[in-house]
């Protein structure tokens, strides 16, 4: 889980703007248009904001749909148990209940449709645990509000068995404890409302096995871990709009992400070939994006705008000196021998705003296969089947020496617009920065990456490389480890050699 530079998580401390967490669908005041004058084709054209009114149900039951009576408690648990495989039922409009039990969840059947009339609502009372759960695949889940369960820590409202198979669209998971949704593989959420929930909007987690070809398109994504809970369990790296653990094929489009408490997006653990694109990514207390202890990625035509003031300038009034970053990259990079849609991390054509910090890419030369400094809770690379093997004195030789540890490799970032306004922000200090660096390693006894090694292998030899882009502002860079803050002129100087073909206008960042 998620390690930041002495530290797994940053907590926080504001709650999102009221007028938000009433409607759910306007941007935070003050919010600037569009990124204008940009030198490429500008990002992310339309914001999904479906959380204020997202598309109808059906008025009408359809042909040979079962109708659902909000009247009558526990009639769609019932009903689904009752009926065979591949049942369409259609919740007529109002408040829909379940027996008042924590478990009195609806099981769904292999391919059953849930399908909500305008208005229809499930709602848990506080009192249920689960709406929806158990094994069955290919379930859907359409026009339906679903709002007041009470999950556990860690656990999920809708499919909260991880099921595979099933499209979640033009939906509402809302104000429930725990995670509003969970992801089995081959999941499709489109068009979705994923507001206020406890923990996360969407926890994409199965107990066994990888999840695979996971679509999360066109959703408002928003007010999330209102629980607050990396302050109730310090370091627990467990909150954000939503958390993706050992996903293997992800597609993030379209997405509006916005005034989550922490970070917005979060893929932590072996998650591998995502691709996040034409996002708005904003107003996020802490990054917009960490993608941690992963391989293999495309990162573009997003517009990330605001985000990280509250955690980044928590930890800048600590005068704590590690650049907190906008899109953190920890222990993440490109690995040629993991299949995917490319063998990079590729970061391209987006546009970043005044954000608190840009980019850092980050190794921990602590972290690997049975250091008691992994904080992924025992797990291992997924280029060693054999976690044990990761031990002395083997270790300390190929191939284990480099296959034991995730590491920042092969990134690539070009051809984006990184935007400061210091007096937008609201800062003078350690808010300008973009990063490339590691600690010095310290830690077991029995590692055999002590010293300066990562710290000289993620700055020099595992072709990392900034190219052009496009600074307007005050940007300064982290380069090594935390003490080395350089100008434009030294990140590009030897022996850095970074953004080359880049532009630098530091006083336009108005």
């Amino acid at each position: 889980m998620g390690t930041k530079w002495r530290k797994r998580a940053l907590p926080v401390a504001v709650p999102v703007l009221a007028l938000l967490a009433a409607t759910g669908c306007v941007s935070t005041p003050g919010a600037p248009a569009e990124p204008t004058d940009a030198p490429f084709p500008s990002v992310a054209k339309s914001v999904a904001r479906v959380c204020a009114k997202p598309a109808d149900g059906p008025s009408r039951a359809p042909a040979g749909a079962v109708p659902v009576d909000p009247a009558v408690v526990g009639d769609l648990a019932a009903k689904t148990r009752r009926s065979p495989a591949n049942t369409t039922f259609w919740l007529r409009p109002g408040k829909h209940r379940l027996e008042p039990e924590r478990h009195a969840q609806v099981v769904p059947k292999k391919g059953n449709r849930y399908l909500g009339a305008p208005g229809a609502v499930l709602d848990g009372r506080k009192t249920n645990q689960y709406a929806f759960g158990g094994s069955a695949r290919d379930v859907t889940i359409r026009h339906l509000t679903v709002q007041g369960f009470v999950a556990p820590h860690d656990e999920g409202v809708v499919n909260h068995d991880s099921a595979d198979g099933w499209v979640i669209e033009h939906a509402k998971i809302q104000y429930n404890s725990g995670a509003g949704l969970m992801a089995g593989a081959r999941q499709r959420v489109r068009a979705s409302c994923l507001r206020g929930n406890g923990q996360y909007g969407m926890n994409a987690y199965q107990a066994s096995g990888r999840i695979s070809d996971l679509v999360v398109e066109g959703n408002e994504i928003v007010a999330n871990n209102k629980d607050d809970w990396e302050r109730r369990r310090p370091g627990c790296g467990c909150t954000g709009g939503v958390k993706f653990w050992s996903v293997d094929g992800a597609d993030v489009s379209g997405n509006w992400v916005h005034d989550n408490r922490g970070a917005g997006l979060w893929a932590d653990t072996n998650n591998n070939d995502f691709r996040i694109e034409d996002n708005v990514l904003e107003a996020n207390d802490g990054a917009a994006l960490i993608y941690e202890t992963s391989y293999n990625a495309v990162i573009r035509k997003n517009t990330i705008r605001r985000n990280n003031w509250v955690e980044g300038r928590k930890y800048a009034d600590r005068d704590d000196s590690f650049p907190f970053a906008t899109v953190y990259l920890s222990e993440a990079g490109g690995e040629p021998r993991i299949e995917a849609r490319t063998d990079k991390i590729e970061i391209y054509r987006n546009v970043l705003e005044n954000n608190w910090n840009g980019i850092t890419l980050w190794e921990n030369a602590d972290r690997f296969c049975n250091s008691p400094a992994n904080t992924s809770s025992g797990a291992c690379t997924l280029l060693v089947k054999d976690t044990d093997r990761c031990t002395r004195p083997a270790i300390a030789a190929a191939p284990l020496y480099t296959d034991c540890r995730w590491k920042t490799q092969r990134v690539d970032i070009h051809d984006n617009r990184f935007v400061l306004d210091t007096s937008v922000v609201g800062c003078t200090v350690k808010c300008d920065r973009m990063a490339l660096l590691a600690n010095y390693g310290t830690y077991p006894d029995w590692s055999p990456y002590q010293g300066e090694r990562v710290a000289e292998a993620i700055t020099r030899k595992q072709h990392n490389r900034w190219h052009d882009n496009a600074y307007l502002g005050p940007w300064n860079f982290v380069a090594h480890d935390p003490s080395r803050v350089l100008d434009p002129g030294q990140w590009q100087s030897t022996p850095y050699k970074q953004d080359a073909g880049s532009t630098f206008r530091p006083q336009d960042g108005g």
